[in-house]
């Protein structure tokens, strides 16, 4: 049952929402509250949802001023995320977990930007990677993938490859989960499977070019833990998304030709043929055979660009500067005869 514990600053309008899921996190939740009460915005509300926590989390929050506590049992963070959405009274939603830290300007640097560009839906902005580079050297890589993503038309070339947004980082309109479906709750990453479905249905995302976010990455971090946001579950959320837009964009649909011949790849391919995707040919960069009849190609054999669409599948670390650079050379061009799925 749903509990609303108290409600300060009240207002009858907010310009922003704050949405914070709340689970476990007594050791960081504090630290974050008070990153979000020193923003120099002030037309905003903070919704904290405690979703069941069985550390001293709600003890905590219950002392801390200046938000909105809504408490029920736990059934994970996509319920939670939309409890804090339906409380909501702000015109755009702004994310923010437990464990992250705001730069104080971060509210008003997004909201301003969603203020001056309407045709854009939904913002991000530049993370900064709390944890050890070393030692975190793959999620730290994709930090920097992240952050290489900053204009609208980037983002969307580049979101079958992988979420294109740190979750936290994020703060849209109010009127797109009512528009087009708040989370949806299932074997997959929440946050992925709301920005696809949203630019699906035509919704433009950009990013303020600063680094207005910490973004910490702790053991107990969901995407390291929970099988929701494994490689597979990733690839399963994307290839429904990405099957739809083939089927508009493709000139030559259902005939595709994947880039990458190997047994994880093909493993995945076959998701897409789920869908209905023919696969004409592998592309490799080294001859091989293949038990399921298709042909295999080298780069140099890939017919010209309006006879083909490529669909490069590799996730080796550098494979994709690689790819991308013969497919320039050979006249491909991203979004009209290619785009990139790893």
């Amino acid at each position: 049952m749903l509990n609303d514990l108290h409600v300060s600053w009240f207002t009858p309008r907010m310009k922003v929402s704050v949405v914070m899921p709340v689970y476990n996190a007594e050791s960081t939740v504090s630290h974050a509250l008070e990153s979000l009460r020193a923003q120099s915005f002030r037309s905003m509300e903070i919704i904290v949802v405690n979703d069941g926590a069985t550390d001293g989390t709600l003890e905590i929050l219950r002392s801390q001023p200046g938000l909105k506590l809504l408490d029920h049992s736990h059934r994970g963070i996509a319920p939670a995320l939309n409890d804090g959405l339906a409380a909501a009274r702000g015109d755009y939603i702004a994310r923010m977990d437990a464990d992250d830290l705001c730069h104080p300007e971060r509210i008003e640097k997004q909201a301003s930007f969603l203020d001056a560009f309407p045709k854009i839906g939904l913002v991000g902005c530049r993370v900064g990677f709390g944890g050890d580079r070393e030692r975190q050297a793959g999620y730290s890589a994709h930090v920097d993938w992240i952050n290489s993503l900053i204009e609208p038309e980037k983002i969307a070339l580049n979101r079958f490859i992988e979420s294109p947004f740190a979750h936290p980082s994020t703060m849209f309109r109010r009127e797109l989960s009512e528009q087009f479906g708040a989370y949806r709750d299932g074997p997959f990453p929440e946050d992925y499977e709301l920005w696809l479905r949203w630019m699906a249905n035509g919704v433009k995302a950009g990013k303020v070019d600063e680094e207005l976010v910490v973004w910490n990455d702790p053991p107990n971090r969901l995407s390291r833990t929970d099988p929701r946001y494994s490689i597979d579950a990733f690839y399963e959320t994307k290839a429904e998304y990405l099957s739809q837009w083939l089927e508009k964009h493709n000139p030559h649909h259902p005939d595709i030709i994947i880039w990458g011949a190997g047994r994880v790849t093909r493993k995945r391919v076959a998701i897409l043929e789920s869908y209905g995707l023919r696969i004409t040919r592998y592309v490799d960069i080294k001859p091989r055979r293949l038990n399921c009849g298709t042909p295999v190609i080298m780069p140099s054999e890939i017919p010209a660009p309006g006879t083909c669409f490529v669909l490069p599948m590799v996730g080796k670390r550098g494979a994709r500067d690689q790819i991308r650079a013969i497919l320039k050379e050979r006249g491909f061009v991203e979004g009209v005869n290619s785009i990139f799925a790893a």
